[in-house]
């Protein structure tokens, strides 16, 4: 079992306060992958290039005085031309034959930024100081600023325990029921919500404790909060696109793109938007990375990071906005639990301690495969996996 003072480190607000940037990010980025595979059924090995490109594009224009918010924009806009451009050339390609060109393209793009010294500074990295940093600035907010932000904050996680209550009261994976409330409640939904509400309350409750004390633990507070923002606005949108007319077309096509092709449905135009409007969420997650780290360099932005983010959604639920947010906190409160329990039980050093929590991971998934293929929140009926 862990010690006291790891127990203590575990839940102190600095250390929360990373975690919850942390795992945003990966769920904003993961949003965007969940847009092409899960509701399109594009498979993208490459997504970290979006990130990649937004992260050096909002970076870089701001060091030459551009206005974040705009810096932060046209990152989106040019990791959205970018799948713009591989699109036009891979989606008329078979799956398999796209996913190994997505995957090649992604290490394209981080070999440039290594190579490209003139302008990212290779391997060297970008260090951003505080004035290019969102609220940078605002170290020392007012009272009344920080009370408006704490309301914030609550409307915030008001609006996710709404969406945990809607999904409880909704009917179970049957067909047909999408539409229904059952009056009883499955018993797997019950497990998922109550862990979801604990972990949601504690997250909200130290989140606050920082807001309050934003001059001790400093503007990754505000980055926080406006991570988090950003996150409930971009999922508020993907859920009023994929259950819209437009959404269902992407569903159709993952299901058979035969059939909606035979329905005057123009196939390569959609998997288009979807993949450059995926690229584009992931280029504003490559954004908050950036600002997290306040330092991006090439070896920041390699393949793993993709599949960190393929292992969210299959965890929480291909095709399901939710299952995604779900999948992003289970993935990094594992992580981040074994960090501190893991060495009082096996007796490793640090390396071979990593290997053990991936392998261990891994053998959850398999078993998570076995038992509920679709993932934890994901439909069996709209489980298009290994067809």
């Amino acid at each position: 079992m862990p010690d006291a003072v790891s127990l203590q480190n575990l839940l102190s607000p600095g250390y929360v306060v990373s975690l919850i940037i942390f795992t945003a990010t990966y769920a904003l980025f993961s949003l965007g992958l969940n847009l092409q595979w899960g509701f399109t059924g594009l498979l993208n090995f490459g997504h970290v290039a979006f990130m990649t490109v937004g992260a050096y594009t909002t970076v870089l224009l701001s060091l030459q005085g551009i206005p974040l918010w705009l810096a932060t924009l046209i990152g989106a806009v040019l990791a959205a031309l970018l799948g713009l451009a591989l699109g036009a050339t891979t989606l008329r390609l078979r799956e398999d034959y796209l996913a190994i060109l997505t995957i090649g393209a992604s290490e394209v793009i981080r070999l440039i930024a290594l190579n490209e010294e003139w302008l990212t500074r290779g391997a060297l990295g970008v260090p951003i100081t505080d004035q290019y940093l969102p609220l940078g600035a605002l170290t020392r907010p007012t009272l009344p600023t920080r009370i408006g932000m704490v309301i914030w904050w609550t409307v915030l996680f008001a609006l996710a325990a709404w969406q945990l209550w809607r999904w409880l009261r909704h009917s179970s994976d049957r067909p047909g029921k999408e539409l229904s409330e059952t009056r009883s409640i499955p018993i797997h939904k019950l497990v998922w919500g109550g862990v979801t509400a604990l972990a949601g309350g504690v997250l909200y409750g130290i989140g606050a404790i920082a807001i309050i004390d934003y001059a001790r633990y400093g503007y990754k507070v505000g980055l926080m909060l406006l991570l988090v923002t950003v996150l409930a606005f971009v999922y508020w949108r993907l859920e009023v696109a994929v259950n819209a007319p437009w959404g269902r077309v992407l569903k159709s096509i993952r299901e058979d793109e035969e059939v909606a092709r035979a329905l005057g449905k123009n196939v390569f135009w959609y998997k288009l938007q979807s993949l450059m409007l995926g690229g584009a969420i992931a280029g504003v997650a490559g954004a908050f990375y950036a600002w997290n780290l306040t330092f991006i360099n090439p070896d920041g932005f390699i393949p793993l990071i993709t599949f960190q983010a393929w292992i969210i959604v299959v965890l929480g639920g291909s095709g399901n906005n939710a299952g995604t947010l779900l999948g992003a906190v289970i993935y990094w409160m594992y992580f981040t639990v074994t960090r501190f329990a893991l060495p009082a039980i096996v007796p490793l050093d640090d390396a071979r301690l990593g290997a053990l929590r991936i392998m261990v991971i891994g053998l959850l998934l398999i078993i998570l495969m076995m038992v509920r293929p679709q993932g934890i929140l994901g439909k069996k009926e709209e489980l298009t996996l290994g067809r």
